[in-house]
């Protein structure tokens, strides 16, 4: 009813439109939480793989690789919005100009995401990984913050880039 009441009052005078999605000026970015995604993503790839490798699929098996490949999806999906929101909220004009390939390398991990969730490519989600941790370098950098390079913990240990907080 409130609905209603408040939509003839658009109408009569309208409102003035606003939007927008999380863009208060909290300053907090990360682009860990699209590296950790890929690597999701990698790990599932393998996951699905290994089950592929079977003689003969059961239903469980046919049941766990639909799972494996809805989270596959989902974390590829994530790794293109958090990148995303980085690129769009944090990337400004002295980024642009100190990094060059930003738009282009921002493009094609859009693209690389599409084919490893379109796939189950090994190869397409390290290709993936590589561009995000170079997008993770260029942001740490843009921040003055020196990055290392080191295998990841779990699997599917592979290589990331972090930041040194050490200073």
């Amino acid at each position: 009813m409130i609905y209603k009441i408040i939509n003839i009052i658009d109408k009569i005078k309208p409102f003035k439109k606003v939007s927008a999605h999380c863009d208060i000026p909290c300053k907090i970015y990360d682009p860990i939480t699209s590296q950790i995604a890929v690597l999701t993503m990698i790990r599932l790839v393998d996951l699905i793989e290994e089950i592929e490798k079977k003689d003969s699929l059961t239903s469980k098996d046919h049941a766990q690789i639909s799972r494996l490949i809805a989270q596959k999806e989902e974390h590829g999906h994530k790794v293109k919005d958090e990148i995303r929101v980085i690129w769009g909220d944090y990337i400004k004009e002295p980024q642009l100009e100190k990094y060059p390939e930003l738009h282009t390398l921002s493009h094609s991990i859009m693209l690389a995401a599409s084919k490893a969730k379109q796939n189950v490519d090994k190869s397409a989600t390290l290709d993936l990984l590589e561009k995000v941790n170079r997008f993770s370098e260029i942001f740490w950098d843009s921040k003055n913050i020196k990055t290392f390079k080191a295998v990841s913990p779990y699997p599917p240990e592979q290589e990331l880039v972090y930041p040194d907080l050490k200073n």
